[in-house]
């Protein structure tokens, strides 16, 4: 009975490997920019339009929350502070229509930024694409039903895990797409929603860095068949999954602006210093 699950998983191991192999080659690239990817649905073409048309849109609403705030601050003196110079409000109103109009050269060079950073990354854990599966799928083999089904465990998460990555992919291109809504944030003082946004954005980003760092680290580990190295292979493919939980745990932004730490660290402080001159 055990000899025939061995030979069923590995079997399974077998038609997995074949898709393996294809699925190692350019995350990077396929997560931040799957339109480019997206070939049978045309997404590349799809995605340039949807964003022209709601940078339209957009720059529209900057246009009118722009004139709305002037309107209702130094005119009908029911919104912000009449008193204040209207060349800040200018200010953040350039900022938003430039980073609306900019953004997709600026989204250019962050891909950029972390495919280099990726690269440098794979190089410094000695990580790389090109692994032996089926002599991987060999030695599982003969090491007896456990080792084949911790195996079978491995690939069922790593299939999970690029999904995510597509899932991912699909998720940056929206937050691409639509930025430029966004931007009408930059005109209130707070930055409204553009915060949260481009805080989301980065955050899915990173996220695609070090999800494939602890993938290619897992199959490393994987490939090297020993009980303990298929134990930490297992850990880092199943940490891979749960990185955007883990991330948005300290990524999130918190009221009041800045990280939550620094804000409680500085009011501490402030208290601290304010009982300080009391007792004197």
């Amino acid at each position: 009975m055990e000899v025939i699950l061995v030979l069923l998983i590995v079997a399974i191991l077998n038609g997995a490997v074949a898709f393996i192999d294809e699925m190692l080659s350019e995350l990077v690239p396929m997560t931040l920019n799957a339109d480019q990817y997206m070939m049978a649905a045309g997404g590349g073409s799809m995605v340039s339009v949807l964003f022209d048309i709601l940078l339209g849109f957009g720059v529209s609403l900057i246009i009118l929350k722009f004139l709305k705030k002037g309107f209702e601050c130094y005119v009908m003196w029911t919104d912000g502070d009449p008193d204040a110079e209207p060349a800040y409000l200018v200010i953040r109103f350039i900022q938003a229509i430039a980073v609306a109009v900019c953004f997709p050269v600026m989204y250019g060079w962050l891909a950029e930024i972390t495919q280099s950073l990726t690269d440098e990354l794979m190089a410094a854990i000695s990580a790389s694409t090109d692994y032996d599966w089926q002599a991987w799928v060999n030695g599982i083999s003969s090491l007896g039903l456990v080792t084949a089904i911790f195996g079978l465990v491995f690939v069922i998460c790593y299939f999970v895990l690029y999904f995510q990555f597509l899932m991912r992919g699909l998720e940056i291109m929206i937050l691409r797409i639509g930025l430029p809504l966004a931007c009408v944030g930059l005109l209130d003082s707070d930055k409204g929603v553009f915060k949260t946004y481009i805080n989301k954005f980065f955050q899915s980003t990173f996220a695609v860095v070090v999800q494939i760092c602890l993938c290619k680290l897992g199959v490393g580990m994987m490939m090297n068949v020993s009980v303990m190295n298929i134990f930490w292979g297992i850990a880092c493919i199943v940490l891979a999954i749960k990185t955007p939980r883990f991330l948005s745990e300290f990524m999130v932004p918190t009221g009041g602006g800045g990280s939550g730490v620094i804000n409680n660290m500085y009011h501490s402080v402030r208290l601290l210093g304010m009982a300080k001159g009391m007792v004197k």
